[in-house]
């Protein structure tokens, strides 16, 4: 296991990542971004189409609310920058390398906000994603 800010996570790339919060684990209020498993070749920049797997953890609950691992599939941020997904997306996948595990916690500013969503992601949450990069395309 291998982490940040209190939080660990497996580093085998093989299986659905692990994630334990450790009782030192302290809330930020800004975005973290921490390489669990360094990826290699080019580093994914604005507009490139990253695939992904990945899981989301909610701070509070220490509880998953999605993963694409359970799915099977990867999904893509397409274009990294303004693809439709949360900021802290757009934002934490820059930088990272096919072939890496990137730990990427989302204050609620950069996540769902006062809104949360769809009943599983409560107000102001914290979201904790431990994302595998699969491939990048520019």
């Amino acid at each position: 296991m291998k982490g940040g800010g209190g939080v660990n996570v497996s580093t085998d790339l093989s299986k659905k990542p692990e994630i334990a919060f450790s009782d030192a684990a302290a809330k930020p209020s800004t975005l973290q971004v921490t390489d669990i498993v360094e990826g290699s070749g080019p580093a994914a920049k604005d507009g490139d189409a990253v695939s992904v797997q990945y899981v989301g953890v909610s701070w509070s609950s220490q509880k998953q609310f999605d993963a694409s691992w359970d799915r099977g599939a990867p999904f893509t941020v397409s274009p990294l920058g303004r693809a439709r997904v949360i900021d802290g997306w757009n934002q934490g996948l820059v930088g990272a390398k096919a072939g890496g595990r990137r730990l990427i916690v989302i204050p609620p500013n950069l996540g769902y906000g006062a809104a949360g969503a769809g009943g599983v992601i409560g107000p102001n949450e914290t979201l904790v994603f431990v994302v595998d990069v699969v491939s990048i395309n520019a």
